[in-house]
């Protein structure tokens, strides 16, 4: 069996996508249509101000950006489950995560114990 009697699509020279592939958009396009992370900041904490019928006509604006959009969803979300995880997301985004810490004690008394580390290093020897 062989590919004799099938008659290819294209004539000589003809090309089977004039256009070309398709242009990928390039990093430096990306910056400028995107948010820069002040603008991400300044639009989270405006919005977390923002009054339940605000958000909502944020929403309905056709002009609103899909970002604009998913922040005020889940801003609403938050508000209607009573759950604040989406909200404290957008805040330790903006303000920075608070710091934790950790009481380790022992019942009830705090362990001084001192933590020793010994680092063990070898010299490997070479079997040229």
């Amino acid at each position: 069996m062989g590919y004799k009697n099938i008659e290819p699509r294209w004539k000589k020279g003809e090309s089977g996508n004039p256009n070309g592939r398709p242009k990928k958009l390039h990093p430096t396009l990306m910056k400028t249509t995107a948010y820069s992370k002040s603008q991400i900041v300044d639009i989270i904490q405006y919005m977390v101000s923002l009054t339940e019928k605000q958000l909502n006509e944020i929403l309905d604006d056709s002009n609103s950006t899909v970002f604009e959009k998913t922040i005020a969803s889940a801003i609403k979300k938050s508000i209607s489950k009573g759950y604040l995880d989406s909200i404290e997301t957008l805040l330790n985004r903006v303000y920075g995560k608070p710091n934790e810490s950790l009481d380790i004690t022992s019942n009830g008394k705090t362990l001084n114990d001192k933590i020793e580390i010994e680092i063990i290093t070898t010299k490997m020897k070479n079997n040229d």
